[in-house]
Order: C-alpha cells, then sequence, then structure tokens
C-alpha cells in the first residue's frame, strides 16, 4: 500500500476505495476508529498503539485515552474525564512536542510512566493530531525491533492519522449539532403549541357577522396574533397583532400580549383604550430593555348600527370593500407608534360605516410583503384587485384572495408570519 511505484497504483487504489466504503458506513466516532485501526493494522502493521490527550491539561499532564494493550477498551469521546492523569516522562515530552517524533532506539527509565505502555518496545513513532493550530491528541506507534519505522513511510502515517482525526471530530461535532437540533427542535414545538393554544380555537357566532382567517407562521413559532372578543352589546371586538422579529422572541412577546389583553377586568368596547392599556404595560414591564414592539389594529364591529370602531398601532391599514360600488377604503386615520415604544402614547380612534354586503380584510406583513421570482412585493394593491366573488361567503372571499396571493408569489420561499382576517356583515 505505501509503495507508491507505478507498478502499484491499482492495488492501492483498491485498498484506498474498500477501506473509504467501510468508513463512510460508520455513523458512531468509536465504530469509525475501530474500522480504521484494524484497516491500518492490516496495511502498517505495528506490536503496540496508544493514544495520548492533553486537551484540557496542562504541561506535564496528559491522559492515555487509548492502548492496545487494554482488554476493555474505552471510548475516549464519553469516557475521557473518567480516565487517570499521568505527568512527566516521556510520554509528556511527546504530546507536548506539536511535532512528529522517531525514536529508533527506545530505551526508558523503570519509573517513567511510559514504562507501563512501551517496555519491551524499541522503536516509535508519535504523529500529532492537529485542531487549531496546536496537537491536543497524538497517537503512539510502536516496533519490537530497532529503527523499525522506515522514513519514507512516516509523511504518509501522518498525513491519513490528521485525517482521520479531522473525520472522527466532524462526526462528533456532526452528532453533537444533531443533539442540539433536536433539543431546539422540541422547545420550538413546545412554544409553537403553546402560541396556538392562545389563538381563539374556533370562529365567533355574531349575529350579522361572518368570520374567516388564515394563519400561517415561517418558522415553528411566530409574531403573528389575532383575537376575537364577543361583546355584550352584540359587537365583535377584532385583534390582529404582528411582533417584531421572527420565531421563538416574536412568540414571547406575542404571548405577553395576550395575557395583558385577557387580564382586563372589563370588556375591551373602546379600541383606543385597549391599544393604550396594552401599550403601557408592554412598554413599561417588558420592550423598553429590548427594544421590541408589537403593531396592532383593534376594531369593534357593530353589525346592528352597522359601524367599525377602529385604533391602530402602526399596523398596516385593513382593507374595507363596499358592496355598492367595489370600493375599497383603507382604514388608515387612527395610526400612532407600534405598541412598546412609546409608554405614555395615546390610541384614538375612528368610525366608518360597515353596511350589508361589506367586508373588511384585516392582515399582517407577511401577505403584502410577499414577493414574487421578479422581486415584486404582492402589495396593498393586489389585495384590491384580487378576483373574488363579492356576494361569496368570509370564506369563500378569504379563499379567493389566497389562491391570487399564491398564484403572484409562484412559489417563492416565504420569508415572515401570515395572517388573513376577513369579516363580512351578512
Amino acid at each position: 500500500f505505501f509503495d507508491t511505484g507505478h507498478r502499484h497504483w491499482r492495488s492501492r487504489l483498491a485498498a484506498t476505495v474498500d477501506m473509504m466504503k467501510e468508513l463512510s458506513r460508520s455513523s458512531d466516532p468509536q465504530e469509525m476508529y475501530q474500522v480504521f485501526a484494524r484497516r491500518m493494522g492490516q496495511l502498517f502493521p505495528v506490536a503496540r498503539h496508544l493514544s495520548l490527550s492533553r486537551r484540557g491539561l496542562e504541561r506535564p499532564l496528559y491522559r492515555v485515552t487509548r492502548f492496545s494493550g487494554w482488554k476493555n477498551p474505552v471510548n475516549p469521546w464519553s469516557d475521557a474525564p473518567d480516565l487517570p492523569v499521568h505527568s512527566g516522562g516521556m510520554l509528556a515530552d511527546l504530546v507536548y512536542s506539536d511535532q512528529p517524533q522517531l525514536v529508533d532506539d527506545l530505551e526508558l527509565s523503570p519509573d517513567d510512566p511510559a514504562a507501563a505502555y512501551l517496555d519491551g518496545q524499541r522503536s516509535l513513532l508519535a504523529i500529532p493530531h492537529f485542531d487549531g493550530g496546536s496537537a491536543p491528541n497524538m497517537v503512539i506507534l510502536t516496533r519490537e525491533e530497532v529503527g523499525g519505522f522506515p522514513r519514507e513511510r512516516i509523511p504518509d502515517l501522518v498525513l491519513l492519522s490528521n485525517l482521520f482525526g479531522r473525520a472522527t471530530q466532524t462526526l462528533v461535532l456532526s452528532e453533537a449539532l444533531r443533539e442540539a437540533y433536536q433539543a431546539v427542535e422540541f422547545e420550538l414545538q413546545a412554544i409553537t403549541d403553546v402560541q396556538k393554544s392562545l389563538l381563539p380555537s374556533k370562529m365567533p357566532r355574531v349575529s350579522g357577522l361572518d368570520v374567516a382567517v388564515n394563519y400561517q407562521t415561517a418558522t415553528r413559532a411566530g409574531g403573528d396574533y389575532y383575537d376575537f372578543f364577543p361583546l355584550p352589546n352584540g359587537s365583535l371586538g377584532v385583534l390582529i397583532a404582528d411582533a417584531s422579529g421572527h420565531g421563538a422572541s416574536a412568540a414571547v412577546l406575542i404571548a405577553v400580549a395576550h395575557s395583558i389583553v385577557h387580564t382586563r377586568p372589563d370588556h375591551p368596547l373602546r379600541p383606543g383604550e385597549l391599544l393604550t392599556h396594552l401599550n403601557s404595560h408592554l412598554t413599561r414591564l417588558y420592550t423598553r430593555p429590548t427594544g421590541s414592539f408589537v403593531t396592532a389594529f383593534y376594531a369593534v364591529i357593530d353589525p346592528l348600527h352597522g359601524e367599525i370602531a377602529y385604533a391602530s398601532a402602526g399596523h398596516t391599514p385593513p382593507r374595507l370593500r363596499r358592496a355598492a360600488d367595489g370600493v375599497m377604503v383603507p382604514l388608515n386615520k387612527a395610526q400612532r407608534l407600534p405598541l412598546g415604544i412609546k409608554a405614555d402614547e395615546r390610541y384614538p380612534e375612528q368610525r366608518v360605516p360597515f353596511l350589508p354586503g361589506d367586508h373588511v380584510v384585516l392582515f399582517t406583513d407577511g401577505l403584502i410583503e410577499a414577493t414574487n421570482p421578479a422581486g415584486e412585493m404582492f402589495g396593498t394593491e393586489n389585495i384590491d384587485s384580487a378576483p373574488i366573488a363579492p356576494a361569496g361567503t368570509a370564506a369563500e372571499l378569504l379563499a379567493g384572495l389566497l389562491t391570487h396571493w399564491a398564484a403572484f408569489i409562484g412559489g417563492s420561499p416565504v420569508e415572515d408570519d401570515r395572517t388573513i382576517m376577513v369579516v363580512k356583515r351578512t
């Protein structure tokens, strides 16, 4: 295998391919080491071999992490902290040298800690395993004859041993990354489950109104939030919000907002009062240290008197379509700062008529900021021009808008959470 002459290239290649195939089947670093040690034992037999580590130690301390003379081999990736620490002697000098070392005529003092491992051996090759520019680990190969290691083989042995060391390290890191990813996934799933439990479990039943919602997060946990408040006067409170950022941090902020809203002792009859209350608590207790904020829009829809009262905290204005002429009206007359920025911000409210057949579309920016393959945003103009049947139910109107949206983005990846709510006066 180590004879690089032209006539041996086919057999060397075959041996290399055969070993690489077997190594590639290993998913455990200990299993991979056993394959490599067996294969190298066939290609380059030695009398003994041992592995040293000084990782986490100071000179002259080191550990022996592997030894061919042990009856019960250990797994250095899991058992290293429990292995004894040795001090000084030849092995300490070798493992702290950061260089390959060749000893042709080995002689040891009986009190050298290395004697327990190298007794009877006459030649030694020390191969450092480099990591970050130094060699915290080292492999020691020995033979029982003087001058047992041909010098022309040493560069190949150093290269092969280090490449294998990097391969096992990569496998260890991959396994650690997989376990960390699984832990994060578990946590995110738990956050997602909690977040979904905060959303309404069913559509509200309010005489004179028809409601439909589509909610989709870009990741497991998201920063969008919507809620309904059937009110004692026959009206419906509709809240839609979007926390800054994405993922778990946004989901936690939304959970806080949900808690503040639902612990109010009175019914949220006045949109401006609700947003002012929510903003005051968020800013004073939660968002100021983090710089986070929430956009929100709250409306009280009164089907009996045909009116929408609303207030907005920096949220994209909903679109109100008039059944009489199909005109789209933005509900943009009460814009103020997002929640969580200024503690004493006050939120006024506006009122607009809401006539039979009218419907209002509330949404987060994940709808209008989605782009098609050409980089064009969906925008509010596409909400206005969506080919929908005005006489349809809220669910049919929502389905038509979603179909139009999906055709526009053409399969482009979605990078933000998306909530769409349609409320129609029947």
